[in-house]
């Protein structure tokens, strides 16, 4: 099967570039590209009508609450979700219910994605056994299972000799290990950022600093081991410096930032609206005017949903007590069309974090237009206005801080492998 989608503003990350041209599909690859495509007789044509043609998101961190958890999220709600966000490649997180943190959780949550999602899934697993940061995992059986990172998510590892073992042996089998960089001591029961605004709300506060702790004490340990690391949020411009020195030094590091990071600030929680407690917690302005910045420098690399479901039970409760966590699958792409329409940032440096990057950080081939590469695409309008309704939405938590937000941007058609999953041309 032969599909020619033609008429189309070509968002290219690979190249930085922007063109009106043509994509030619052929079974589940681009077989061409650019200006003048030749039609094959035997092909469908599909006029996008000048809309944009882009990669599909590959979207890191991803949690699907298969196993346990399984009525705030599904491997199908969460992939319908995903499609219609123009999210093809999900790269699901571990802090499941149990972890995934053997073979056996590993290939039932494969299996169980095979089944039920539409878009592609890597799943990551954990670092240690229960994310209880004692006892490292067996890493080389995880990997040969197909698990593309390490993490234990927001369980900081706190013994630096067992983390720097977990390093060591990450690295002598070329594994990435993802680290959320929070000081556990100082955030713990935190629900805002330090500051006036906490003060007068009265919540329990963390300092941008335990950010900045963490990551130079995961700076220090990756220039031991030597392992590949990846910071799944930076989200304080005090943090920036030590990233920027580890970058420049030539350590293997790469960090994300999540939409909510940079497209909303602590005075969005108002008056203790739960749907915006999220983890870390939302930051002042400067520090989410310095997220956009590094995003459109390169020194943070990857934007990401950091999609979180929480059920309605769990987060109607006092600020304090609510669980934190957004849906974000598909909000990611309306969101960052925030950053597009304020003149921020520019549509292939967009998609550069948000495809190009975190496809070549986990080594997978998507996130390009090029000549070979998978047909994973997104078809989408940046300009078509919409008023967000949460109950609208495909997963089965509706717990998004956009709800009743007017937004810009609109996904048309969502391809993966040459399928299209969404949309009707």
């Amino acid at each position: 099967m032969k599909t020619l989608l033609t008429n189309a503003r070509l968002i290219d990350p690979e190249q930085g570039k922007e063109i009106a041209g043509s994509i030619l599909i052929d079974g589940d690859r681009i077989a061409a590209g650019g200006y003048e495509v030749d039609v094959p007789s035997d092909a469908r044509v599909i006029d996008c009508g000048g809309k944009c043609l882009a990669p599909g998101i590959v979207d890191i961190g991803v949690k699907i609450c298969e196993p346990g958890e399984r009525h705030k999220e599904s491997f199908g709600s969460a992939g319908q979700a995903a499609a219609a966000g123009g999210v093809t490649t999900i790269v699901t997180r571990p802090d499941t219910l149990p972890a995934i943190d053997t073979p056996e959780v590993l290939e039932f949550v494969t299996r169980r994605a095979k089944e039920a999602c539409p878009v592609r899934i890597k799943p990551m697993a954990t670092l240690t056994k229960n994310r209880e940061g004692r006892e490292m995992v067996e890493i080389g059986f995880l990997l040969d299972a197909g698990a593309v990172a390490f993490t234990d998510g927001d369980h900081v590892i706190t013994d630096n000799k067992v983390y720097s073992r977990c390093m060591t042996y990450a690295r002598s089998l070329g594994a990435l290990v993802i680290a959320h960089p929070q000081d556990p001591g100082l955030s713990n029961g935190a629900a805002v950022t330090s500051g006036k605004f906490a003060s007068l709300k009265g919540l329990p506060a963390v300092s941008p600093m335990a950010e900045r702790m963490a990551l130079d004490r995961d700076m220090a340990l990756v220039e031991m081991t030597g392992v590949k690391y990846h910071a799944d949020q930076i989200t304080t411009a005090r943090a920036l410096p030590a990233l920027e020195r580890a970058k420049r030094n030539g350590l293997d590091v790469t960090a994300s930032v999540s939409i909510h990071h940079l497209t909303l600030n602590e005075f969005d929680v108002g008056d203790y609206r739960t749907f915006f407690k999220v983890k870390p917690p939302l930051r002042s302005e400067e520090d989410r005017a310095a997220m956009v910045e590094a995003v459109a420098s390169g020194l943070i690399d990857v934007i990401s949903s950091m999609h979180t479901p929480q059920d309605e039970e769990s987060k109607r409760l006092p600020f304090e007590e609510a669980a934190s966590g957004a849906v974000a699958l598909e909000t990611l792409l309306p969101a960052a069309m925030r950053l597009y329409h304020s003149g921020v940032i520019d549509l292939p440096t967009l998609w550069r974090a948000m495809s190009y990057n975190p496809a070549k950080r986990l080594g997978l081939d998507s996130g390009r237009l090029a000549v070979g590469a998978p047909a994973d695409l997104v078809l989408f309008d940046p300009d078509a206005p919409f008023v967000m309704d949460r109950f609208k939405l495909r997963s089965k938590s509706k717990n998004t801080p956009f709800d009743g937000s007017r937004m810009q941007g609109r996904v048309l058609a969502t391809f993966v492998g040459g399928e299209q999953v969404f949309g009707e041309l």
